[in-house]
């Protein structure tokens, strides 16, 4: 293939084209890489003179992995190997017969006695009412029959380095991974947003390189499960943090659990289960691989996933801490289903997320903050500030388009 692009829309419709080609990948021939370098036609027309062998600095190097091949941890060992392999003049690598690859994993998977795991999810979603979705604040509701689209609405929040900072010190402090504190806040949004559901399940991405010997092997480990709590709108955010706390904790002992095996267990059917429309995620952005080197040539990755972004779900909350940044280092991104949502309903959720987000984290005087130790979650605000105004205007102000009018009556 020798594809070139002019301008960054052409070279987006080419990845875009890239990521939908049904025939890019052959699993039953075990085709599940694909590497292209595509071709800036600027920088070829300016060497016209010199063999298109030669890589410009505006050329791209694509780089394409079947899900099956490969998890987003994968990346950075793989990128990792195949500068190793071209800076030391690498003509081969011999596969060496004592170190443990992938498909070693998904035999020894399939040996491991289950027993005590399975025990284990199903008391995680014992008496859950599985086919009851969390009442959201939908525009429109889906028949389980209905065609599903890909069409998505998405409001994306950064924070400030100020609450970033907040934010990843009080994780530090309580002892709590970010995405362990993400997830809380997450909970303590949805339980105000669903007008007080105390019992919310979402399914999550768990890594699931639980032993030392996985972390260096390319592989698609990670498993999507169901994350349950039955929260109690007595407990302040630090109480809840600390029961989201042990809750992934005791997840994380059982993550290699396949989410199939899960499902087979519940004998429902797949398409009716409410937690797989719900789902979180926290991405820490590695400061190592922002830019690769072979051999001098310095390659730069690009990300093109905002611009092409798919539902895949009906809610997706994703946070995203880069430290690279030099400001906004934490954001999220909120990705709702077409089919559910419009967007200025989602451009509203992802403010009132960002407002309940505020109340933890803001050192803003005017900011009503809550005391993580000893205020209820019920106590989060979801009303803008906005909304507060014209509510105190309608109660305490005469409005302009009110007639001035009034009765009195005599007793």
């Amino acid at each position: 293939m020798n594809q070139t692009f002019e301008n960054e829309n052409e070279l987006r419709d080419i990845i875009y084209q890239t990521t939908i080609n049904p025939d890019l990948f052959d699993l039953s021939t075990g085709h599940v890489f694909h590497a292209e370098i595509l071709k800036h036609r600027i920088s070829l027309n300016k060497n016209e003179n010199n063999s298109n062998e030669f890589i410009m600095n505006s050329d791209v190097l694509l780089i394409a992995f079947h899900h099956v091949a490969s998890d987003r941890a994968s990346r950075s060992i793989f990128f990792n190997d195949l500068c190793l392999a071209y800076n030391t003049n690498a003509i081969s690598i011999e596969d060496d017969d004592e170190s443990l690859q992938y498909i070693d994993y998904s035999i020894h998977e399939r040996l491991i006695d289950m027993t005590t795991s399975r025990q284990f999810w199903d008391s995680q979603l014992e008496e859950y009412n599985l086919e009851s979705p969390l009442s959201l604040p939908v525009d429109r509701h889906r028949l389980s029959n209905d065609h599903r689209s890909s069409s998505a609405c998405v409001t994306q929040i950064s924070f400030d380095n100020e609450i970033s900072q907040l934010f990843l010190d009080y994780a530090c402090i309580h002892h709590v991974t970010p995405f362990q504190l993400g997830l809380t806040i997450l909970y303590a949004f949805l339980f105000k947003l669903t007008h007080g559901d105390n019992d919310l399940c979402i399914s999550c991405l768990n890594a699931n390189r639980y032993k030392t010997e996985l972390q260096n092997i390319i592989g698609m480990f990670v498993s999507t499960l169901p994350y349950r709590v039955q929260l109690d709108p007595h407990w302040s955010f630090d109480e809840l943090v600390q029961y989201v706390r042990e809750r992934c904790l005791s997840i994380l002992e059982h993550s290699h659990y396949p989410l199939q095996h899960i499902l087979a267990n519940l004998h429902i059917n797949q398409l009716n289960i409410s937690f797989l429309e719900t789902m979180f995620d926290f991405i820490t952005i590695s400061s190592h691989t922002d830019e690769l080197s072979f051999d001098g040539a310095s390659f730069k990755q690009a990300s093109f996933e905002q611009s092409l972004e798919v539902a895949k779900f009906d809610f997706s909350l994703t946070f995203v801490y880069n430290p690279i940044l030099e400001n906004n280092r934490l954001s999220f991104r909120l990705t709702c289903s077409h089919d559910l949502f419009d967007e200025i309903t989602v451009t509203n959720i992802g403010r009132r997320l960002e407002h309940c987000f505020q109340q933890l984290f803001s050192s803003n005087e005017t900011m009503n903050r809550i005391d993580t130790c000893f205020t209820s979650v019920s106590k989060f605000d979801l009303i803008l500030p906005e909304e507060t105004q014209e509510m105190e205007d309608i109660i305490y102000c005469r409005q302009s388009h009110i007639t001035n009018e009034g009765m009195f009556i005599y007793i």
